[in-house]
């Protein structure tokens, strides 16, 4: 999901200053930060840390749309050519999955369908857009020329043969007219022919096949005059047609047996299953209407798998969207709630409640504004130790389940975006997430899915994104989207750069290639980032979320991190007092040359008194370095004597680990080392495809024993010999969360 928090441009012709900045660069700006009619604008070249003001005259803008497609070419000089043919780009906007094409691979035009239209990489603090690259599914007699089976970074896009996938760019990718072999389409009814006998069905796909084009049809009586299957028919067997309603039934139809309601109460954004052939399937009805020809009420559903037939269009007609081959149209009363949620657990003897439409008021959501305050060290294990505790999971939830998690059963830093107020079409939103979420969190120590289900239901109506119900998303997208885009909360993080403040609610750790950093400590990290970036704090943030320096969720930079259960930001301020390293007099002066010199200790910035300053750079080897004066506050001027000053700290309260795409949160509850808890949304689980998943919070006082190791010892420890979790959490660190105390809303 791209942000809508800027305007994006082109570098149309390169500037005179700055020199860095090419014709062809995509830039954005800040929409908040323009003040008409200007004549300059004050621009961020992606992946840069750094702002720079070029003419109006020099930029063109892009919708946001324009700068992802051309974001995904990996030249600057190949941009702007492509920018300047604007009717290939307005054909690239107009492409979607399941259309045919021909993609240029080292050449040759080689011919497919798309079945993948997305990113590749995820945004980062610096780059808030990445490109947006085609899967496309080679097919006839092209098949297996590609270098991908649909798989991306160890993540499966779509599905396809070894090779028979290619992800390309959108310049090299050609629309093509459909020949008449491929008027047939997923969802379309046909007659067709076995041993001269007609059938009906529907079909699932087209394909080639030994230079033959072959029907995938989903049955509605094998050739055993038996009820559902799927086979294979050679399209000339096969004639595209209609056939009576009542042949499209999928399974019988039910009845609420105390209302007598024909469907149930289900609606759109209903959670249903439906039996097909090959057993139940789980999905969300996304539309409700009637289809040509046919008189019985249709649902046209997202399913969890990829057991569908197309991307939520109907003969060439869009009724909803969905990723490719995870819609389906099926009777309604085919449908019926999701027993999942329905199952009773081990720990817990009520039902679960049936699901509710995302945006209705229920009767504890209304009225007073109720307030749980967060648990407790004393009650962490009364009330969340065990089975069944934290946030129930539920396809593929996990990194709101642990975001959620960590944010809110023990910390209240940022118990504000519960209480503030809000636009009326985003309180059912804020209800939500207080009333269903954060209050029985912490009074029962459980949430069942349905509800976190809800949150995700509310975000994608709004048009957050079309999959939040469905697909795996990063904590910090989610995070954003809750805190800026629904809460319009303020930006917890202010950079100071070159005299400019820039606004965020994360920070991703970024490095130069000449860190010397072996087993870093999360304070380390974050000096070495604000160094090799330039950065300061303008202010001490309420709650600071980091980003690991990793690419993407596979690769680490290091094979362990260091938790900082402090975090000392006093010398990451752009104001205030600070103190010489060497004799803890007032600072006067800082040299960035010498935070990498060995002989001072690997943590802080080097910042000194001007009798120290000038004794350290009175060495040969540091005469050349060019000191920056610091700015004393009036106050404290004419201080000459060691004094203490306050040193501005922060408290870690959560971490979130990732392994495998599966997210997992460590909570730093108590004052003691061994105050640690580990919380997985999908520990166990109750059953196969029908069951359920079963949350799990459990004590990891190993974490504190391997926290008091020396550097040395904990180098030497091989990950897969640690005791219980503690290997996630050195390992997989994805996320911290620091807190300043002083402005958590309860103490």
């Amino acid at each position: 999901m791209a942000s809508t928090r800027y305007l994006y441009f082109i570098i149309t012709r390169k500037p005179e200053t700055p020199g860095r900045i090419n014709a062809g660069s995509i830039c954005y700006s800040s929409r908040s930060g323009l003040q008409p009619p200007p004549t300059k604008l004050s621009v961020q070249v992606m992946g840069c840390a750094l702002r720079n003001d070029v003419e109006v005259s020099s930029v063109a803008e892009l919708s946001e749309e324009e700068a992802e497609l051309l974001q995904a070419l990996p030249e600057d000089a190949e941009r702007l050519k492509w920018f300047r043919e604007r009717d290939a780009l307005r054909t690239a906007l107009g492409l979607t999955e399941g259309t045919a094409v021909t993609v240029d691979e080292g050449g040759k035009k080689l011919r497919g369908v798309i079945r993948f239209i997305g990113r590749l990489a995820d945004p980062t603090y610096y780059t808030p857009l990445t490109g947006i690259f085609f899967g496309v599914e080679l097919q006839g007699e092209d098949k297996g020329k590609g270098n991908t089976n649909g798989t991306y970074m160890y993540k499966t896009l779509f599905s396809c043969v070894k090779d028979g996938g290619i992800f390309a760019p959108f310049s090299r990718v050609k629309p093509v007219s459909q020949p008449e072999t491929e008027a047939l389409i997923p969802g379309d009814r046909v007659t067709y022919f076995i041993s001269d006998k007609c059938r009906h069905g529907m079909v699932v796909d087209v394909q080639e096949k030994d230079g033959k084009h072959i029907v995938r049809i989903s049955t509605d009586t094998d050739e055993n005059g038996k009820t559902g299957g799927e086979l294979e028919v050679p399209l000339q067997l096969v004639a595209k047609g209609e056939v009576p309603a009542e042949s499209m039934d999928v399974d019988t139809a039910l009845v609420d047996p105390n209302t007598g309601d024909l469907y149930m109460g289900l609606s759109v954004n209903s959670m249903v299953e439906v039996t097909l052939a090959e057993g139940n399937s789980y999905g969300i009805i996304r539309w409700i209407g009637t289809l040509p020809d046919l008189q019985e009420t249709m649902a046209g559903l997202e399913l969890e798998e990829v057991k569908g037939v197309s991307d939520g269009t109907f003969k060439s007609k869009r009724l909803f969207k969905c990723p490719h081959k995870r819609a389906l149209f099926v009777k309604l009363s085919s449908c019926r709630p999701d027993s999942r949620f329905q199952s009773t657990s081990a720990n817990h003897s009520e039902r679960m409640p049936k699901q509710e439409d995302p945006d209705r008021e229920t009767e504890h959501s209304t009225g007073k504004l109720e307030t749980v305050p967060p648990i407790t060290t004393e009650q962490v294990k009364p009330i969340l130790i065990g089975r069944m505790r934290g946030i129930q999971g539920h396809c593929n939830s996990c990194y709101m389940d642990a975001a959620l998690f960590s944010l809110f059963s023990c910390s209240s830093v940022l118990d504000s975006m519960l209480f503030k107020s809000t636009e009326p079409q985003d309180a059912p939103i804020q209800k939500t997430l207080l009333h269903d979420i954060v209050n029985p969190l912490r009074s029962k120590g459980f949430v069942e899915g349905q509800h976190v289900m809800k949150l995700r239901q509310q975000l994608q109506k709004h048009g957050y994104s079309h999959s939040f119900t469905t697909d795996e998303k990063d904590p910090e997208e989610f995070l954003t989207v809750i805190m800026h885009h629904i809460l319009a909360l303020d930006p917890l993080l202010k950079l100071s750069a070159g005299g400019k403040v820039q606004e965020s609610y994360c920070y991703q750790i970024f490095l130069d290639q000449n860190h010397s950093l072996v087993l870093p400590t999360v304070q380390q990290l974050l000096e070495h980032s604000f160094y090799s970036a330039g950065l300061k704090l303008a202010e001490v943030p309420s709650c600071l979320i980091l980003q690991m320096p990793r690419f993407g969720k596979k690769f680490k930079m290091f094979d362990k991190i260091i938790p900082s259960l402090e975090l000392d930001i006093t010398d990451l301020l752009s104001e205030g007092p600070q103190q010489c390293i060497l004799c803890g007099n007032l600072a006067q002066q800082e040299c960035i040359e010498c935070f990498k010199d060995p002989l001072f200790s690997q943590t802080g910035f080097k910042i000194f008194c001007n009798t120290c300053s000038s004794q350290v750079h009175s060495h040969p080897q540091r005469r050349s370095h060019q000191l920056v004066s610091l700015e004393v506050p009036k106050g404290y001027c004419g201080y000459s004597v060691p004094h203490a000053l306050t040193r501005d700290k922060l408290e870690l309260f959560a971490v979130l680990c990732i392994e495998t795409s599966h997210y997992v949160s460590f909570i730093k509850y108590g004052p003691n080392s061994q105050d640690w808890i580990f919380f997985d949304s999908m520990a166990d689980r109750q059953g196969e495809r029908d069951g359920f998943n079963i949350p799990e919070v459990h004590a990891c006082p190993e974490v504190g024993v391997y926290l008091e190791m020396s550097p040395v010892e904990l180098a030497n420890q091989v990950p897969r010999d640690m005791k219980g979790v503690a290997k996630r959490l050195f390992c997989d660190a994805y996320m911290y969360l620091y807190q300043s105390t002083s402005m958590c809303l309860y103490r």
